[in-house]
């Protein structure tokens, strides 16, 4: 039943985030795949840690690029996107690196940690590469921060991607990893109230508690 579990809880996860991904549904980057690359790399079986969230991530990422570009009529895919999977592989190793065992507080920064992480280097992949000719995104200091806090105009703010980012990534992490935690405190607790049957020899019958002299 474990073994199961184990499986089908990564994949119900995937479904989720693959839902949460539809346009307009949720804020931008205020998004569960933050947490979930993080906890994945936590929580995973090692034969899923790895291929299913980013395979989730691609099919999800072809879906959306048929959707703007037959329906909005916009380039779908740009050269930042293998950015974003790189980025989403380092938060799954760092992952790796946390004990299921840990604190829930150890584990909530872990994963808030990865969502910084992954603002601070796909924005500055984004001033780096430039790759929209954004006239703000000069090639100086005062331009990597304007990438970082202001961006470019016409668009939110960067700063307001930033608080979705961090928000999103505490909140699912908390959640995601408060849900492990109780459901292994219950997990324990139902073992330790199950009656321990005394195994005995095949052929021989159950040992009779001597009676006590008075």
């Amino acid at each position: 039943m474990k073994e199961k579990s184990s499986i089908w809880l990564p994949i119900l996860l995937m479904v989720v985030f693959a839902l949460t991904r539809w346009t307009g549904l949720i804020w931008p980057n205020f998004s569960p795949f933050y947490a979930l690359a993080f906890c994945a790399g936590v929580y995973f079986p090692r034969r899923l840690v790895w291929w299913l969230p980013l395979a989730t991530m691609f099919v999800t990422d072809m879906l959306l690029n048929c959707y703007y570009y037959f329906f909005k009529h916009v380039e779908a895919f740009n050269a930042m996107q293998l950015v974003n999977y790189l980025v989403f592989g380092g938060i799954i190793w760092l992952g790796t690196r946390f004990s299921p065992r840990a604190s829930w507080l150890k584990l909530l920064g872990g994963g808030i940690l990865g969502a910084i992480l992954f603002y601070l280097i796909t924005n500055t992949a984004a001033w780096f590469f430039n790759p929209f000719n954004n006239p703000e995104y000069t090639k100086t200091l005062a331009g990597w921060i304007i990438a970082l806090t202001k961006g470019t105009a016409g668009y939110p703010e960067t700063w307001e991607f930033f608080r979705n980012t961090l928000l999103s990534g505490g909140l699912f992490s908390g959640l995601f990893v408060g849900a492990m935690k109780m459901s292994e405190a219950a997990e324990s607790a139902r073992e330790k109230e199950a009656p321990e049957e005394a195994e005995a020899e095949p052929g021989q019958p159950p040992e009779k508690a001597e009676p006590q002299e008075a």
